[in-house]
């Protein structure tokens, strides 16, 4: 366990005044960011780009991952006025790209797919020509989930693997790595020109070949952009870093992931999941 955090992982200052105007402007349209409920430490960065990630479906999931700041308790019935209040933020920030997330909804018969698809559509009708990244759950495997979600057109579709498959059960033990590839795959094999994704967190006890594994299952799953980064413990409930991975090393990973194939890939300590999004819909 390791509680310093060394040089490399001090942030610069944000802008305080404009992080608090646009999150004000997102209270007013009743919407909210994973940005703000994961604490990501890359907030005052993203707000000041035309691109936002969006949280649906609630801020409770139903599978308690020890990385995550999510409360896990029972969910709320799903706001259907959720799609059009994020269209609506989505013009009113003059966003050019809007990745759209979820926290996990197994309560749900198809897992929240449709309000993914309902968000896409309205945020579509809203301006055809932005550009939009699904981050979706596993939703247990569903084929038919993970087809209404594919079929609105996302330009990416984006399913986290999160850590290696030794960690699984101590970290995310409702979740299972072999069903986690077989959403890239189904997604890929729905429609083979859609842009697909996955993350990993570093720092939880991982191992070199560990992490060179799952890039490899990865490419096999047909994935095109990977993003690696730095587990931070977002507060005391939550796991313990096990090792502050350097900046060196994740330059060695993306270089390896690149040999692999990987369209782009994005790897440094302060990488999530959502972190430059819109690079890779303007190449």
């Amino acid at each position: 366990m390791q509680n310093k955090f060394p040089g490399w992982l001090q942030k610069k200052p944000i802008n305080v005044e404009q992080v608090h105007t646009i999150k004000s402007l997102l209270r007013k349209l009743k919407v909210r960011t994973v940005c703000e409920l994961a604490r990501c430490p890359n907030i005052g960065e993203c707000f000041s780009k035309p691109t936002a990630t969006f949280m649906i479906l609630g801020d409770r999931c139903t599978r308690g991952c020890k990385f995550c700041n999510i409360q896990s308790q029972s969910p709320a019935r799903p706001d259907f006025e959720e799609p059009v209040n994020i269209a609506e933020a989505t013009r009113a920030l003059g966003l050019k790209h809007v990745v759209v997330t979820s926290v996990t909804r197994d309560d749900l018969a198809d897992g929240g797919a449709y309000h993914f698809a309902a968000t896409l559509f309205q945020i579509k009708k809203y301006n055809k020509n932005i550009t939009t990244e699904v981050l979706i759950p596993d939703f247990m495997g569903s084929t038919k989930a993970i087809r209404t979600v594919v079929e609105m057109g996302p330009d990416i579709l984006n399913h986290n693997m999160e850590t290696v498959p030794r960690l699984y059960q101590q970290i995310r033990h409702k979740a299972n790595y072999e069903r986690s590839l077989k959403v890239l795959r189904t997604a890929k094999r729905i429609n083979n020109k859609l842009m697909t994704k996955s993350g990993l967190m570093l720092g939880l006890g991982e191992r070199e070949d560990e992490v060179i594994a799952v890039m490899k299952d990865l490419k096999a799953a047909q994935c095109d952009i990977l993003t690696i980064g730095q587990y931070l413990q977002p507060s005391k409930d939550n796991i313990c870093v096990q090792e502050y991975v350097k900046p060196e090393d994740f330059l060695k990973y993306k270089e390896i992931a690149l040999e692999l194939g990987f369209l782009h890939v994005e790897s440094a300590p302060f990488v999530r999941s959502s972190y430059n999004a819109e690079v890779v819909c303007r190449k």
